[in-house]
C-alpha cells in the first residue's frame, strides 16, 4: 500500500508505527460559517482514505477536532478572529456561532454519506491540555515570552521548512504587515502559542493562564488534541494543501519539540476545488454549499461521485455543467445496478480477484477513479453471476458510498420550486424585452440538465 507523502515528496509505502492500526489525525472546521463545497471536497478524501484504509484490514482510529477558538483570519495568526467575525456578522455570541456551524456542518458530511470521525472534540474544551504543552515548550526553550503572549521560536527548528518545501528568504517579500502587526516577535514566522488579553482586549473565549487571561493559538489546538487522544505517535495526518503552511509546519515543530522525537510519519493532502473565478473560499464572498446545490436539484452524492471521478492530488474544477455530467453519469450507474438480478451461485474465487484487484486502487495513492473503473468492469462482466455483482458492488460501495443499491427517492419539491422561480424570472425578463436575460436563464438551467419547453399557455420543463 503506497500514498504520496507531503514530508517526503514521493509516494512511500505505508507502514503504521503498530501492525494492523492506523492513528490518523484531520483537520476539522473553524466553525464560524457554512462549509464550502471546496472545503467539502477535503472531507471527501479524507472518508474514502479511512474507509479504504479499513477495507484493506486495518483499524483506524481517527480524531478530528472543531476549531472554536484562536483561529485567525490570515493563517499566519493575524487579523480578525474568525469566530469573533462570525458572531458580529450574525449579531449573536461566539458559543452559538461554534454550536450552529458545528451541526451544520456534520448534517452536510452526512448528506455526503463521509462517516463522522470516531473521536470529535471541540477546540474550547482543551485549555489544560493546550497549558501544559505551551509551558512545556518554554521550559525546553522553545518558546519565548514577548509583550504578554507566547511564541514559538521557529528558528530552534532547523528543518521548519521541510514539509512546505518553502525557503524562508523568498518568504520574506510578502511579510511586511505580518512585521508591523505583530513587533513582539523576534522573527516574522514564528507563531502564537497563547495570546493574552494584551493584544486581544475583547476576546470573547478566553482563560487563565500563567502568561495572563486569554485564549491559545490556533496550531497548538490540533497538537494537543491529536496527542491527548492518540498519543506521542501518529501515522497520518490529512488536511487541504492550505494547510501545509504554515499550520502543519507549525504542528511538526511544537509537537515534535514537546515530545523530542520525531511524530507523523504521512502527510496527505487534498488539492483545491476551483471555479471559473480560480479557487473556492469563504472570502471570495458568496460560496456555493450542499444546501444550494439540492436547491438547483442535485443529490449531495451526485457531488460526491464528481469528486471521485479526479485524484484527491489534482486540482478539480467545478461548473454546474460538469456536475450536471456527473450527476447524470451517477443516476445511469444506479440504473443500471439495480436493474441487475441476484441471482445464480456466488462466484468466490472471480469476487476475491476483484476485491483484491478494488485493493490495489486504493493502495495505489488512493486512486478512486481506478475504483470506479473497477466496479464498471464488474457489471460488464458477462462471467460473473448477478449475485456476485451484487456482492461486489455492496462490498466496493463500504468504499464509494454512493448508495448504488438504495432505491432513488423522488425529485425533491426544492427542484420545483427552483425552476418555477427561473421560469417567472424568465417570463418577466421577456416581459421587459430583456432577451439576454431571458437566454441567460434558459442557458443555466440546461446546463444544469433542466430544459424548458415554451407552449401557448405555459412553459414546462423537462429533466435531462
Amino acid at each position: 500500500m503506497k500514498f504520496y507523502n507531503t514530508l517526503t515528496k514521493r509516494v512511500d509505502e505505508f507502514v503504521p508505527y503498530e501492525e494492523g492500526i492506523v492513528r490518523m489525525y484531520t483537520c476539522g472546521p473553524t466553525v464560524y460559517y457554512y462549509a464550502h463545497i471546496g472545503n467539502l471536497r477535503t472531507y471527501v478524501f479524507e472518508d474514502i482514505l479511512e474507509k479504504g484504509l479499513t477495507y484493506c484490514g486495518y483499524q483506524v482510529k481517527r480524531v478530528m477536532n472543531i476549531t472554536d477558538v484562536g483561529h485567525m483570519t490570515s493563517d499566519a495568526d493575524t487579523g480578525e478572529d474568525k469566530m469573533e467575525k462570525g458572531a458580529k456578522r450574525e449579531g449573536k455570541t461566539v458559543y452559538e456561532i461554534a454550536d450552529f456551524y458545528t451541526k451544520a456542518f456534520f448534517e452536510d458530511l452526512e448528506k455526503l454519506n463521509v462517516k463522522k470521525p470516531e473521536i470529535v472534540e471541540k477546540a474550547s474544551d482543551h485549555i489544560d491540555q493546550y497549558i501544559k504543552m505551551v509551558e512545556q515548550l518554554l521550559q525546553k526553550g522553545y518558546a519565548y515570552i514577548s509583550n504578554g503572549n507566547v511564541y514559538f521560536d521557529i528558528s530552534k527548528i532547523p528543518n521548519y521548512y521541510e514539509l512546505s518545501g518553502k525557503v524562508q528568504e523568498e518568504l520574506m517579500v510578502g511579510v511586511r504587515d505580518t512585521v508591523e502587526n505583530d513587533e513582539a516577535k523576534r522573527n516574522p514566522f514564528d507563531f502564537g502559542l497563547w495570546f493574552t488579553l494584551s493584544k486581544f482586549e475583547n476576546q470573547a473565549m478566553k482563560w487563565d493562564s500563567p502568561w495572563g487571561v486569554g485564549y491559545p493559538g490556533w496550531h497548538i489546538e490540533c497538537s494537543g488534541i491529536a496527542a491527548l487522544y492518540l498519543g506521542e505517535y501518529i501515522d497520518i495526518h490529512c488536511g487541504g494543501v492550505d494547510n501545509i503552511f504554515p499550520h502543519h509546519s507549525n504542528e511538526i515543530a511544537q509537537s515534535e519539540s514537546y515530545f523530542g522525537h520525531k511524530w507523523c510519519n504521512f502527510w496527505m493532502h487534498g488539492e483545491h476545488l476551483n471555479d471559473a473565478k480560480g479557487k473556492m473560499s469563504k472570502s471570495n464572498g458568496e460560496i456555493l454549499t450542499i444546501s444550494t446545490l439540492e436547491k438547483q436539484g442535485f443529490s449531495p452524492l451526485s457531488y460526491r461521485y464528481f469528486c471521485l471521478g479526479s485524484h484527491y492530488r489534482k486540482q478539480l474544477l467545478f461548473s454546474m455543467e460538469s456536475l450536471n455530467i456527473a450527476s447524470s453519469s451517477y443516476r445511469k450507474l444506479k440504473s443500471k445496478v439495480q436493474s441487475i438480478k441476484e441471482e445464480g451461485e456466488y462466484q468466490e474465487d472471480l469476487a476475491l480477484s476483484y476485491q483484491e484487484k478494488f485493493k490495489e486502487a486504493i493502495g495505489n495513492d488512493l486512486n478512486t477513479s481506478m475504483m470506479l473503473t473497477i466496479l464498471f468492469d464488474v457489471l460488464k462482466d458477462d462471467k460473473l453471476s448477478g449475485l456476485t455483482k451484487i456482492s461486489l458492488v455492496k462490498s466496493f460501495d463500504t468504499v464509494l458510498s454512493l448508495d448504488l443499491l438504495k432505491k432513488e427517492e423522488k425529485v425533491d419539491d426544492d427542484l420545483d420550486s427552483f425552476v418555477q422561480e427561473k421560469i417567472q424570472e424568465r417570463i418577466l425578463a421577456k416581459q421587459n424585452k430583456d432577451y439576454q436575460k431571458a437566454d441567460a436563464i434558459r442557458d443555466e438551467l440546461l446546463a444544469m440538465g433542466i430544459r424548458l419547453k415554451d407552449g401557448k399557455e405555459k412553459t414546462t420543463y423537462e429533466r435531462l
